[in-house]
């Protein structure tokens, strides 16, 4: 395994680097559409402005004094305070806009604002989109393929449902003014490129249908996006326990809106209800999931550290515990990945296995490919992407969103 110290944090002063676009383009394109998405009052207003200006051209300042996590927050920004938002880690950077957008918008605080999730707009309009109609109707013909068809097509599902990434598609807008939360890629009808690693099938050998005596499976889904990422994870969470690869399933999702897209509670209840009032195989796999949940057969937990500044390796005790026993856990989407190996400029060729060895048990990464950090590729894999990128830098296939990885530590 590579020392840590080999491989830089990721930060975004770098000219022309994926980090810095983020920050410079993204965040501010975030803060507008998030102002036109609600009637905010002219307080809330002043608050967005103040952001967009802090993030643009001024340096980190702490919570108001108010701010019900200030301790906590100040504790873990200490030596960022007063620098540059481009100079501080990018993970912390990025973690620490999303919260003070929340407070932006009055997310915690004691008036008519408290609780609104400034992203529901954007993951609802998603949900009531035509693809969603289209991939729910897929499952009524994929029902009719073999079983171990169905799995892959299950598995492969969620793997590039990563790409409906609300975040990731910020700024970009379609010919009537609307953001096309879709992307380009998956409006073509061309098949996605073949997976820069795939470790499916050591995946469903951790988990074979039917199970065996003796302790019941459980499989940890830490989830990423909500609507059109959620929607096949919910599919593929379903088929667990509907084969008995599973017996019972916890889903972790975050405890409050972050990232704009990452999944909730209610975002869990949105699509497991658009799920379940679908016809054909939808709404079967959705009545199976509401009343899984029900049982106890799917629990939904929402740790505060999913919304933490850290790479998992920092993980408080209390959720390493849970994770720690389980017959596999299934980390999806690209910010859970770069938590999971940690946010560094690794060699492509560094180790997944040895990067992943503080995470209680056996681990899956289901990812599209969205930020710089890779490892655990083949170096001929990393010299065929490079070549065949076309940017000057070999570097775009990282950040593009057009591949994809299945990775597994057991």
């Amino acid at each position: 395994m590579a020392e840590v110290d080999d491989a830089p944090v990721i930060v975004c002063s770098a000219p022309g680097s994926f980090a810095r676009s983020v920050l410079a383009e993204r965040h501010p394109a975030l803060i507008e559409q998030v102002r036109d998405a609600f009637p905010w009052s002219p307080e809330r207003h002043r608050a967005l402005d103040a952001l967009l200006r802090s993030s643009t051209e001024g340096v980190i300042e702490p919570l108001g004094p108010h701010a019900h996590d200030r301790e906590r927050w100040d504790a873990w920004g200490a030596e960022h305070f007063g620098r540059s938002w481009f100079d501080v880690p990018f993970l912390w950077s990025e973690s620490y806009f999303y919260r003070l957008l929340l407070e932006a918008v009055g997310y915690f605080g004691p008036g008519p604002w408290r609780g609104i999730d400034p992203f529901a707009p954007f993951k609802r309009a998603e949900l009531r989109g035509s693809l969603v109609d289209d991939e729910l109707a897929a499952l009524d013909v994929l029902a009719r393929r073999p079983v171990a068809e169905r799995a892959a097509a299950y598995l492969r599902g969620s793997l590039w449902g990563n790409r409906a990434d609300l975040s990731f598609t910020v700024g970009s807008q379609t010919a009537d003014g609307g953001t096309d939360a879709g992307g380009t890629e998956e409006r073509s009808g061309e098949d996605p490129p073949p997976l820069v690693a795939d470790d499916s099938e050591v995946l469903w050998s951790l988990l074979p249908t039917g199970g065996s005596p003796g302790a019941a499976r459980t499989v940890h889904v830490i989830a990423d996006n909500s609507g059109r990422e959620l929607i096949p994870d919910l599919v593929l969470i379903d088929h667990l326990l509907e084969s008995g690869r599973a017996d019972d399933v916890v889903l972790h999702v975050k405890p409050y809106p972050y990232y704009v897209s990452d999944a909730t509670m209610a975002d869990v209840v949105d699509c497991a209800r658009r799920l379940a009032q679908a016809s054909g195989e939808a709404g079967e796999a959705g009545r199976r999931l509401w009343a899984a949940m029900g049982d106890g057969r799917l629990a939904v937990r929402a740790h505060g550290f999913f919304c933490a500044p850290f790479p998992y390796a920092e993980m408080p005790d209390e959720l390493r515990r849970q994770f720690d026993g389980a017959a596999l856990t299934i980390v999806k989407g690209d910010l859970n990945y770069r938590r999971l190996v940690g946010d560094r400029l690794w060699s492509p060729t560094a180790s997944f296995a040895g990067l992943t060895a503080h995470f209680p048990g056996p681990v899956a990464a289901l990812r599209t490919l969205k930020s710089d950090v890779i490892v655990g590729l083949e170096p001929r894999a990393v010299a065929r992407l490079e070549d065949a990128a076309g940017d000057g830098t070999g570097r775009a296939w990282r950040t593009s969103g057009t591949h994809g990885l299945v990775q597994v530590r057991t």
